[in-house]
């Protein structure tokens, strides 16, 4: 079923077409549901759209060879995903679930591929998404490399908190099961890593959606081999690389 143009302008990529070019990919456009923990993207074939998240949150993931699921990156209400599909042709890859209940926006790849290579707004928009990606899951693979699980959840909290406006506040916080899947760890280590946490000061406030850290100048994270052998401490919301003595 189409889907009105004034829908795809919600999205800041379909913004950079003109209207008639959103008229004719409106017109082949269509909008999905899905469940919590229904998978949106498969990783064995092509992306047959280019997907937008009009409501709900969605998590790219992947698995280990030993079978176990890695958390690659959220995907937030207004973002898009499913392009490298649709630039190359080839399979996904990675898998892209819903984390609650979900609605995408679905703009075929054969109608939009020609748009996106012959708009150069569009390329650099893109390609500035995808060498962000790139940079972030670099992090995230040094993240996976710490030890200690306390130390490897307390640097993904620094990394998150740098995503948004205000550093002392984690909005849209990911859950004790989210957290899990990017680490690499248990639902039950993170917990147990939580409460320790909480044990210093930390409150979380709220069903966590928010992440507040009320202070914490006593506490401190020592992560060997990570940015420089450096001691990060949890202080209103943030780690900060105060060195070692």
């Amino acid at each position: 079923m189409a889907v009105h143009p004034s829908l795809l302008q919600q999205f800041a990529l379909m913004r950079l077409f003109s209207a008639d070019a959103l008229a004719q990919l409106a017109a082949h456009s269509s909008t999905h549901a899905f469940a919590k923990r229904e998978v949106v993207l498969a990783k064995e074939n092509p992306s047959p759209s280019l997907m937008f998240l009009l409501e709900g949150r969605l998590q790219a993931i992947d698995f280990t060879l030993d079978g176990r699921e890695v958390g690659l990156h959220f995907i937030e209400e207004g973002q898009y995903f499913g392009e490298i599909s649709v630039l190359d042709g080839l399979p996904s890859p990675e898998v892209v679930i819903a984390n609650k209940k979900s609605q995408v926006v679905m703009v075929p790849a054969r109608e939009v591929r020609g748009l996106i290579f012959s708009s150069p707004p569009a390329v650099e928009a893109i390609t500035s998404g995808l060498t962000a990606r790139i940079r972030a899951q670099a992090h995230q693979r040094q993240i996976l490399g710490i030890i200690s699980p306390l130390q490897r959840i307390c640097a993904l909290l620094q990394n998150l908190s740098k995503d948004g406006k205000n550093p002392e506040i984690i909005a849209n916080a990911p859950t004790h099961q989210e957290i899990a899947i990017m680490v690499n760890l248990t639902r039950e280590t993170v917990t147990r890593a939580f409460q320790v946490l909480q044990s210093q000061g930390v409150e979380l406030r709220g069903d966590i959606n928010l992440l507040r850290y009320s202070y914490l100048m006593d506490i401190g994270c020592r992560v060997s081999g990570y940015q420089d052998n450096g001691l990060f401490y949890l202080y209103p919301q943030v780690l900060f690389n105060v060195g070692f003595n």
